[in-house]
């Protein structure tokens, strides 16, 4: 009978300004797929003259993450995500990078 509201959660220091973050930019990155694909694109084809020829690319991919950076319901969704896989390791032990991985399928 335990209830956790959202409220009473008390989140240290590097969980709200690393740890959440982190989290953030790593879905931000996927959100923004097309964006990443096409700035390491344009920057392999360029070599040492990415820095004058990939601008526009490089651009479009900072507008694109700064749009979920700064969006404090993408925020909140990421927030809820780290808890939830919080709570998971705290029950079972098992990082969430683990949990994920798939069971062979000949047990």
């Amino acid at each position: 009978m335990e209830a956790v509201h959202k409220e009473e959660v008390q989140l240290r220091h590097v969980e709200t300004d690393v740890l959440i973050p982190k989290m953030m930019r790593e879905k931000a990155k996927e959100l923004c797929a097309t964006k990443v694909e096409a700035f390491n694109h344009c920057c392999k084809d360029s070599g040492f003259l990415m820095v004058f020829k990939c601008r526009e690319q490089n651009a479009a991919l900072k507008e694109c993450l700064t749009v979920y950076y700064r969006d404090p319901v993408f925020y909140e969704e990421c927030k809820q995500v780290y808890l939830k896989e919080k709570r998971m390791f705290e029950e079972t032990g098992v990082p969430a990078r683990n949990r994920k991985q798939k069971l062979p399928t000949s047990m």
